[in-house]
């Protein structure tokens, strides 16, 4: 039981957390985008697993800043099953990618998270984390 890196044998599990979260239909593209990041040298894919079935998983991102001393790092995807939510196993995740950050020279760990996921907010602000407003967006058709 516990935090390891992920492999694209998670991809099913990694893609049931995503709809959890309202991505549905990642089935299609996920397993291409795990071999990508998991060979990034600024990701970190990571699984929580218990009793041989991943439960959990986060998505980091670190980013190189040049106008300030420490980088930042990112929590791109964030999911705890949706079943054993409040068991402190999201906080056990959110600690070890925080060290991961300081290993990494970040003085700062930032995670966007839409509005509408209210317990979420909770969640990041109990973990110390602040709300940092504006965040601006622009789509780029393909």
């Amino acid at each position: 039981m516990g935090i390891r890196r992920a492999v694209i044998e998670d991809w099913k599990a990694i893609a049931n957390l995503l709809s959890q979260l309202d991505y549905s239909d990642t089935e299609t593209f996920i397993r291409e985008k795990m071999e990508k990041i998991i060979i990034h040298p600024d990701e970190d894919l990571l699984v929580y697993e218990d009793n041989g079935e991943v439960i959990a998983f986060i998505s980091l991102h670190y980013i190189p800043q040049i106008a300030l001393k420490g980088d930042f790092a990112r929590i791109s995807y964030f999911a705890v099953d949706k079943t054993i939510r409040s068991k402190g196993i999201g906080r056990e995740i959110e600690a070890f990618c925080t060290e991961l950050a300081k290993n990494r020279n970040c003085d700062r760990l930032e995670v966007h998270c839409h509005s509408r996921r209210t317990d979420a907010h909770r969640f990041y602000a109990r973990q110390g984390f602040i709300e940092s407003p504006k965040y601006f967006m622009k789509m780029i058709k393909q």
